[in-house]
């Protein structure tokens, strides 16, 4: 397994892998398939996503096929540059158990204190109980909990916040 900060020539893997999460845990993203199927040039979009100076997307390559993306978006105000957000975490499901999540943080959390950030912060849906476990696992702990935070069609999903002080570990 090979981890490394994706770029533009990555883009069509990881829309590949984008529309794989959105199909197999919707409730885990906030886009939906169809929203993300109506892009008018989603390889451009992906592109230009990836190349944004705000974020860090990291790839879990297996046999050099991507399995696993997590974005880092940086905060750009002077007051809450302090804190960053984990984003968009997905492992593709063949290749879930091997570690590859817990690499995928690893990394991540590992380029924050690079960073000099001091919060990482994430969101995830409350049923996902092997992210949970996962997050916590970190050091991550839960600091909120947002009601009814999705709607998809015509059920409601709450989100639980977390967070994890890196200057603590």
């Amino acid at each position: 397994m090979d981890i490394r900060t994706l770029n533009v020539a990555d883009a069509q893997s990881y829309r590949s892998l984008r529309v794989e999460a959105l199909l197999d845990s919707p409730e885990a993203f906030v886009t939906t398939y169809e929203e993300e199927m109506s892009k008018k040039d989603p390889i451009h979009e992906t592109a230009t996503k990836l190349k944004h100076k705000n974020s860090i997307h990291f790839g879990a390559f297996k046999k050099e096929k991507l399995v696993g993306t997590v974005t880092l978006q940086l905060e750009t105000f002077k007051k809450t540059k302090h804190k960053a957000h984990l984003l968009a975490m997905y492992v593709s499901p063949d290749a879930r158990g091997m570690g590859i999540g817990r690499a995928l943080l690893t990394e991540t959390i590992n380029k924050a204190k690079e960073l000099g950030i001091e919060q990482l912060q994430l969101t995830v849906v409350s049923n996902n109980e092997a992210a949970k476990t996962l997050y916590t696992q970190c050091g991550f702990t839960v600091y909120g909990v947002e009601k009814e935070a999705l709607k998809i069609n015509d059920l409601y999903v709450d989100e639980v916040d977390m967070v994890l002080f890196l200057n603590e570990i």
